[in-house]
């Protein structure tokens, strides 16, 4: 794992082996961003038009290296661009694209704008992020491992380098999770690594295995996994504070694999479904790191967890479900399953009489249609809630924008033999249909949102930024970030 620590030395005599700087894009070429003016004068003024002469101009990400000849105390100099401004966001972006492209270096020290404790945090926590490798399965001696010392030169309080850690530790084991095949994480497995973790970090956690969810009524875990020989599972995480006054409950979509089950999927949209278990992931990481920051709030998290593949055994179209919350549901579609493991995981959370249930999942195609790959869609019971949900997430880097939960579409979801289908016959509006339908397995009186980032979950395309291709550990910061609101909040 990559440390991280502040260090108020100057740039240009400190002891590094790479050291990274940032220049800022303009109409005469590129300029010096904070904390590289001294560098510049080391290079006689000459850095500036140096990096232009090889096509550097400062845009966003934008990565250029330079041998330094002696100049400064490290050997190689990596430029990195901020564009016109850079905020905390640009600035996580920034050292984690320069961070990542030093894969090999053993140590890198980032010279980037970072006089205020918010700007280093968010330059330590951007280069932790870029310094993630997953190298489980690799034999070969070919993967570069990526840097292990990062310092940020700062003169920032030091905790700001020891929030940035556990809040990169939280996102890298989601990470690592949402990246591990199906064949090493099933559901038991899931609620193994989940009770390993709790017992390491002070949660308490219990675990429902099949049999148990069957005599509890959670009909909708069980009617997904029942086509697998890998029965599925509930885990309930919980942290709780002496001097909590909010208690907050997640509830994750955990499917280890989704074949789409007798609804089968094409091959070209299962090879990357050991990802529908990102919500899931995203709730366990923001446990552990709710719990390792010590925050004043209660947190419950639900992992709902089941394999969801085709079989003899398998629910089939035109089943009907009865749910944990006591309602029926008529199973029109078996590729629509993460809504079903959802509304159990909801009606359980609400009994822990949350002031809000927030759950978090990789629910539609939809979602990726209508918002893109890098933007989450929040669907909420209260506005309040909605734009609470997207304020953080924007503040923490996550896109999110709100969405509406149309009343027109409910009817959409009817049956004629149960109290709701799980799925409409028209494909329009179908991201917020699914919102629609697990709205109805939140009880009166509990403020709810919904956050389906099935796209921002798991990026098929190549790194940018902080971001590896792969597991992305998204909204894992933002449910961090919610849990630390409501925390001060309730401390005013």
């Amino acid at each position: 794992m990559t440390t991280v620590r502040l260090n108020s030395a100057d740039p240009v005599s400190f002891d590094t082996d790479a050291l990274i700087v940032g220049f800022r894009s303009g109409p005469d070429g590129p300029r010096p961003a904070t904390g590289a003016e001294a560098l510049d004068a080391a290079f006689g003024g000459k850095l500036a038009a140096s990096l232009s002469s090889v096509g550097f101009a400062g845009k966003p990400g934008e990565i250029a290296k330079l041998p330094t000849f002696g100049s400064v105390s490290a050997p190689l100099l990596v430029a990195v661009g901020l564009g016109e401004s850079a905020d905390l966001e640009g600035l996580r972006r920034a050292a984690g694209a320069a961070v990542r492209s030093l894969a090999g270096t053993a140590r890198a020290a980032l010279a980037l704008p970072a006089e205020s404790a918010a700007q280093a945090e968010a330059v330590a926590l951007g280069g932790l992020l870029g310094a993630y490798a997953f190298s489980r399965y690799r034999t070969g001696d070919d993967q570069k491992a990526p840097v292990a010392d990062l310092t940020v030169l700062s003169g920032a309080p030091g905790e700001t380098a020891e929030r940035a850690s556990v809040l990169a530790e939280s996102v890298s084991l989601v990470r690592d999770l949402v990246n591990t095949p199906p064949s090493d994480l099933w559901p038991a497995k899931f609620a193994e690594i989940a009770e390993q973790t709790a017992a390491e970090t002070g949660l308490s956690v219990e675990v429902l295995d099949d049999k148990q969810l069957r005599d509890g009524g959670y009909g909708g875990l069980v009617g997904v996994g029942q086509g697998s020989v890998n029965p599925p599972r509930l885990v309930r995480l919980s942290y709780t504070h002496p001097e909590a006054g909010k208690t907050l409950a997640f509830v994750g979509k955990g499917i280890t694999f989704d074949s789409g089950g007798l609804s089968l999927k094409p091959s070209a949209s299962m090879d990357w479904m050991k990802s529908d278990m990102g919500g899931a992931g995203a709730v366990f990481g923001a446990l552990v790191g709710i719990a390792r920051l010590g925050l004043r709030v209660n947190a419950i998290g639900y992992l709902c967890l089941a394999e969801n593949l085709p079989s003899g055994t398998a629910q089939r179209p035109s089943d009907v479900l009865h749910s944990y919350s006591g309602k029926t549901v008529e199973v029109l579609d078996t590729d629509a399953e993460g809504r079903l493991v959802l509304m159990d995981g909801i009606a359980r959370a609400a009994e822990d009489n949350p002031d809000a249930i927030i759950d978090v999942a990789t629910l539609t195609g939809a979602q990726i249609v209508a918002l893109g790959w890098r933007t989450a869609g929040v669907m909420a019971n209260d506005d309040e809630l909605r734009e609470l949900v997207v304020e953080v997430a924007g503040a923490a880097g996550e896109g999110a924008w709100g969405m509406p939960l149309p009343e027109e579409l409910r009817k959409g979801l009817d049956s004629p033999i149960a109290d709701i289908a799980n799925l409409q016959p028209e494909r329009w509006g179908s991201m917020l249909a699914a919102g629609i339908f697990l709205k109805e397995f939140v009880p009166d009186g509990v403020r709810w949102a919904h956050i389906d980032m099935a796209g921002p979950a798991f990026n098929k395309g190549e790194p940018y930024g902080y971001i590896p291709k792969g597991g992305t550990g998204a909204v894992t910061r933002t449910l961090i970030g919610l849990a630390e609101r409501h925390a001060s909040a309730a401390n005013k």
